[in-house]
C-alpha cells in the first residue's frame, strides 16, 4: 500500500503516523500538513519529529500546504493538545525541513504520477484534498482510496452539538471532497466515541512497554488525558486519527459498515459541518417529499463499528518495537 497522509500534526496525528509508518508493506510517499489543531509553523515541526521519533527522518517528504480554511477564520484545539500540540514537551528540532513545494502541488503531482495506486489518509480539515480537487479536475478519480477521519454519523460533535472539529473548521472544503467523486470511507467522531478511547489501565500498561516509542506516545498524550480528566473526571484518551489508520491497514478490523449519502451544511448557523449520513431506516427521500427528488447514489462508505481490541493490539505491537 502506498499512503500520503495529510495531516494538522498533534496529539494523536502523530500516533496515526506511527502506525503507517511501521506497518509491514506499507510505504509513505509523503506527508502533507493543513491548518487545523495548532500553530501551524507547529505542525510542520511535530510532523517532521515524529518521523524522527520512527526512525524515518529524511525518508519520507513533508510538504506544507493551505495554512487556513477555504473562506473562514481558523480554528484550533490548543485547548486540548497543548501549545506545542505534544502536550507541551517542548521537543527539540528536527534534522529534516519541510520541501519547497506547496502540498497542494505535492499532492497532485504523486497521485496523477501514480493513478489508482495512492491511498490517502485525511486526518485533518479537508483544505488540502480540496484545493487539489479544485486545481487539478481528475484528482479525485486518479485517488485509489480516500480514507477520512472526519464528521459525525448523524450524531453529537465535538465542537458544536452538530459538528466534529475537521468538518466544522472547514466546511466548504468538505462539503467539495465528499462530493468530488473519491472512492472513499469516512471514519466518524461517533465511532471514535464509541470504539478508539484508551482508559487509563490501558494507557499504563502502553507506557509500561518501556520502549523510546511508548515514551514518546505516553508524552504526547498526556495533555489529551489531562483534558478528559478535567472535562469528564476520567483519566482515558480518545483516538480518532490513529483508529482510523489502523482500519486503513487492516480493514478486518471494520466490524460494520455502510454505503451511504454523505453530505455537509455549509450556511446553516447552528449546523455549520454536520455531515448529513442517510440510513436505511429513512423512507426513500421522494416519498417522503417530492420535492427532494430522487437521493444520489452513495459516495461514502460510512464505518459503523470497530475491533477496538484489534486496534489496541497494533497500537501495542507498534509502539513495542
Amino acid at each position: 500500500m502506498r499512503v500520503i497522509i495529510d495531516t494538522d500534526t498533534a496529539g494523536d496525528d502523530c500516533f496515526s503516523m506511527l502506525l503507517a509508518l511501521a506497518y509491514p508493506g506499507v510505504s509513505v510517499e509523503a506527508i502533507t500538513i493543513c491548518g487545523g489543531n495548532i500553530a501551524f509553523e507547529q505542525q510542520i515541526e511535530n510532523a517532521l519529529y515524529t518521523l524522527e521519533v520512527a526512525g524515518k527522518g529524511g525518508k519520507v517528504p513533508v510538504y506544507a500546504g493551505c495554512q487556513r480554511p477555504m473562506m473562514r477564520k481558523p480554528v484550533d484545539a490548543e485547548y486540548v493538545f497543548g501549545k506545542d500540540g505534544m502536550s507541551d514537551a517542548n521537543y527539540p528540532r528536527a534534522h529534516q525541513r519541510a520541501e519547497t513545494t506547496h502540498a497542494v502541488q505535492a499532492l497532485i503531482d504523486i497521485v496523477m504520477a501514480n493513478p489508482g495506486e495512492i491511498t490517502i489518509l485525511a486526518q485533518a480539515p479537508l483544505t488540502n484534498i480540496a484545493a487539489a480537487v479544485v486545481q487539478e479536475p481528475r484528482f479525485a478519480a486518479a485517488v485509489k482510496h480516500l480514507w477520512i477521519m472526519g464528521g459525525t454519523d448523524n450524531s453529537l460533535g465535538n465542537v458544536t452539538p452538530a459538528a466534529e472539529f475537521n468538518f466544522y473548521v472547514d466546511p466548504e472544503a468538505a462539503q467539495i471532497v465528499m462530493n468530488a467523486g473519491f472512492a472513499c470511507t469516512l471514519s466518524t467522531w461517533t465511532l471514535s466515541v464509541q470504539d478508539s478511547v484508551l482508559y487509563a489501565d490501558e494507557l499504563a500498561a502502553l507506557d509500561a512497554i518501556g520502549t523510546p516509542l511508548a515514551k514518546f506516545f505516553t508524552q504526547v498524550n498526556k495533555a489529551s488525558v489531562e483534558f478528559s480528566l478535567a472535562r469528564y473526571g476520567q483519566g482515558d484518551s480518545l483516538h480518532p486519527d490513529s483508529l482510523t489508520c489502523a482500519l486503513m491497514l487492516d480493514e478486518s478490523l471494520i466490524l460494520a459498515a455502510g454505503d451511504c449519502v454523505v453530505d455537509v451544511e455549509t450556511q446553516g448557523r447552528l449546523t455549520r459541518g454536520y455531515s448529513s449520513v442517510s440510513s436505511p431506516r429513512l423512507p426513500a427521500q421522494e416519498e417522503a417529499d417530492p420535492d427532494l427528488g430522487k437521493a444520489d447514489a452513495p459516495n461514502a462508505r460510512v464505518i459503523r463499528r470497530a475491533d477496538r481490541a484489534g486496534f489496541l493490539a497494533m497500537l501495542q505491537r507498534t509502539l513495542a518495537a
